[in-house]
């Protein structure tokens, strides 16, 4: 798909319902226009996750999603062979009296025993949107490995050799900055920080996503958050968190923010004792 301008990006994310500002839908027009990994760093909730599943939508590109943790290898996230397999085809062989051994060690680690992690797959399939997700989880090594990976696309495997992706994946890397993540991965990145939305695109964001939900709901409901977001929580609450704490009380039946209905579904925003006890003893549900 030729996108354009960075206008016609954001048109293009607002007809599947994300509403991007335009420093964003830049830096992401200028990371698929030179080929480029988009870094998006930000506090959780912000909607970096969703960027890439939207951009997997409107490209026509599967999304392939890596999900870093703390001890992820390269193995991994590149691929493995499935060893039970492989054990049953030489089982079979050997009922059939097969005893080449170089004959069954091709037979053994050819492609079809082969387990793709999103790495390979990434590589394979074409084209495909790839979001290695929470890098800031991941291991000093793993952003090492990664950053040789994202600069020429290519694997190799030992038993079957090189495979060199012929259209690169488009790359978004997030993190929620629970550490720094090294320079020479960032550099290789166009680097945007997503904050959280203006209280207006909050509310156009409830709206556009719950088309259940009244504006009255939506500004109230954005307003309280922004309170929350000011008042030094532990873990305030992203848009992820606004819209489904939206939802619970349209579940309920709400058209507005009653603070008792308020204070039963605010699980579905906070998930720490502490900020819930905080909003609740504040007063922070009173949108008078």
């Amino acid at each position: 798909m030729d996108i354009e301008s960075p206008d016609k990006l954001i048109e293009l994310l607002d007809r599947h319902a994300y509403l991007a500002d335009r420093g964003l839908a830049t830096a992401a027009f200028l990371a698929l226009r030179m080929g480029r990994p988009l870094f998006l760093e930000g506090e959780a909730g912000v909607g970096k996750t969703e960027l890439a599943k939207t951009l997997g939508t409107l490209l026509k590109a599967p999304l392939i999603r890596l999900q870093c943790y703390e001890g992820l290898d390269a193995a991994q996230a590149l691929y493995d062979w499935d060893f039970a397999r492989q054990l049953l085809h030489l089982k079979a062989a050997e009922a059939a009296g097969i005893t080449d051994a170089a004959r069954l060690e091709g037979e053994i680690y050819d492609r079809r025993f082969l387990i793709a992690r999103p790495l390979l797959k990434a590589v394979e399939t074409q084209p495909s949107v790839l979001l290695v997700d929470e890098i800031d989880r991941a291991d000093d090594e793993f952003e090492a490995f990664l950053l040789e990976v994202l600069s020429d696309f290519t694997i190799t495997i030992p038993e079957l050799g090189t495979i060199r992706a012929r259209t690169p994946p488009v790359v978004v890397v997030t993190s929620n900055r629970t550490r720094e993540v090294h320079d020479a991965l960032k550099r290789r990145c166009l680097y945007h920080w997503l904050e959280h939305p203006s209280f207006d695109r909050e509310v156009a964001i409830l709206l556009r996503r719950l088309p259940g939900c009244t504006e009255e709901l939506a500004t109230q409901v954005a307003r309280t958050a922004e309170r929350m977001r000011q008042a030094g929580l532990v873990k305030p609450p992203g848009v992820a968190e606004t819209l489904d704490w939206t939802e619970a009380l349209l579940t309920l039946g709400a058209r507005e923010l009653d603070p008792d209905l308020a204070a039963a579904t605010l699980g579905a925003a906070l998930k720490y004792r502490e900020d819930i006890a905080a909003v609740l003893g504040n007063g922070l549900l009173s949108h008078g």
